[in-house]
């Protein structure tokens, strides 16, 4: 129905993808529109969520019918937002600017979806537009929501004009929809037309890629830790011979603990002396309270004074419920963790900056870069430029890591920031501040990207001072608009 296109370049579908549902609410009940919007996102969310059979069955070493499960409950789950949506599009029906009613509260669920039980913010609407540079643009001042917004009321509007009543309000609405759509237009042709330069210029620098393809079966495995380690510093070492400043290894690319082996240390430091910055991931743990704690930590060794190397790290802050912890655990204690590591994994205490001669890094660890309230918090305390380390193994050859793509592009607008994203299987990436894809891997390839990067320091974009002003003000909007249609529906009532 969304986002499960834009992996195949089809994202013109979006524009219209809504217009046969709302067909098929046309006349019906509340109740008729409550079940037929749960049949539609239970159709949109297996497609687009497949992907999770293979995650649980083949990696997580779950059997097909338990994988299956729980597809279909996370599954039922997130259709319950379609069909509440489709029971608010009849229910609003005859009322003033019906496009902008309906789209505002498209947008309000949305964003309940993006911060309910946790979070799950996966593949909203705008992010079919990943690949659409002029629409893209505009993340910078609305983010994602912002495009969720005019998807929808584009369809509304096409579905006004073609399927209902002809007059005035819908000729009216839709002129405003096409104004709209033109405005974002123009928008995007000016940022794309503006030129770099006329930035703050910080630096220029040549980034090393490393993708392992370490396969996940594997990973954790003692006995393959040599051959893993010595494919990354194969690979290391021929990028490093072309003068990269950068070095990006993935998520847990490291599958052991850096800090307590003192022969991988000294290895790392005599590349980090011979190339420059490192940057990879590996699982940390320390001790609090008596309590043995692990992290997903990403780490950074870069020269210091005297030949020594300087180490920073990051712990990731938003965990993957299920994955690398089990959420209300007292209660669902019982069930497994999908990742096969040692312990639960425990968030992080805050998000910091990893900085380096002039660089100052923001770090996305896997999942965080879907929150983009991370990226935003990383763009507010200064960095200049955004790493995302992830290990998209776990979805095999789906649509997944075209769908985890498509999110990180929007980190890169929405915060007029670089994006590096290092990916053990693929696909690694390198995406400049307007959204462009300059260099990226294949899937399951064991390969480098060594690409340039120009570095500027934009000023903060509307998106970063007032991040979800937009999102906010929509939820408001929808839930005036609801108060006043039971308004009206009683007065209607009454007489």
């Amino acid at each position: 129905m969304t986002a499960s296109f834009a992996p195949f370049n089809m994202a013109f579908l979006s524009w219209v993808a809504l217009v046969p549902l709302f067909v098929a609410l046309n006349g019906a009940s509340l109740k008729e529109g409550l079940y037929l919007g749960f049949i539609a996102g239970s159709v949109h969310f297996i497609t687009l969520l497949y992907w999770i059979i293979v995650a649980l069955g083949h990696y997580g070493g779950l059997n097909i019918f338990a994988s299956i499960g729980i597809l279909l409950l996370f599954v039922s789950y997130l259709a319950l937002f379609p069909a509440i949506f489709s029971c608010l599009f009849l229910f609003l029906k005859d009322c003033l600017f019906y496009g902008i009613a309906v789209s505002a509260c498209w947008v309000s669920l949305e964003y309940a979806r993006a911060h309910l039980m946790t979070g799950f913010p996966w593949c909203l609407f705008g992010y079919t537009q990943y690949k659409n540079l002029y629409f893209l643009q505009s993340a910078d001042l609305f983010g994602v929501y912002g495009l969720s917004f005019l998807i929808v009321l584009v369809n509304v509007s096409l579905w006004s004009v073609i399927f209902k009543r002809r007059n005035k309000g819908v000729w009216i609405e839709t002129i405003i929809t096409v104004v709209v759509v033109f405005a974002t237009l123009g928008y995007g042709y000016h940022c794309l037309s503006r030129p770099f330069s006329s930035q703050k210029h910080v630096k220029d620098i040549k980034v090393l890629i490393v993708q392992g393809n370490i396969d996940q079966s594997v990973k954790w495995n003692p006995d393959f830790r040599r051959k893993t380690i010595t494919t990354y510093m194969d690979l290391t070492e021929k990028g490093i011979i072309s003068g990269a400043d950068l070095v990006v290894w993935p998520e847990t690319s490291l599958p052991c603990f850096f800090q307590d082996n003192k022969s991988i240390q000294m290895l790392l430091a005599g590349l980090v002396k011979r190339g420059g910055i490192l940057v990879f991931g590996s699982p940390a743990y320390s001790m609090k309270g008596g309590v043995l704690r692990y992290y997903n930590r990403a780490y950074m060794l870069s020269p210091y004074r005297g030949g020594d190397i300087h180490v920073q790290y990051y712990d990731k802050v938003h965990l993957v419920p299920f994955g690398e912890y089990v959420p209300l655990k007292t209660v669902l204690g019982f069930i497994n963790r999908i990742v096969p590591a040692a312990g639960d994994f425990e968030a992080g205490n805050k998000i910091k900056l990893l900085t380096a001669d002039g660089l100052k890094i923001g770090v996305l660890i896997c999942f965080e870069a879907i929150f983009p309230s991370l990226a935003r918090f990383h763009s507010q305390i200064g960095a200049n430029i955004l790493i995302n380390l992830t290990n998209d193994a776990w979805f095999g050859r789906t649509g997944a890591p075209y769908q985890h793509l498509s999110m990180a592009v929007f980190r890169a607008v929405e915060n007029r920031l670089p994006m590096v994203r290092a990916a053990n299987t693929g696909i690694s990436a390198i995406i400049r501040q307007d959204g462009r894809i300059v260099a990226k891997t294949d899937l399951f390839r064991r390969t480098t990207i060594l690409h340039s990067i120009n570095i500027y320091r934009y000023e903060p974009t509307f998106y970063v001072r007032y991040g979800y002003l937009f999102p906010v003000l929509l939820i408001f909007l929808s839930v005036l608009i609801l108060i006043h249609r039971l308004k009206v529906q009683k007065m209607v009532s009454a007489q």
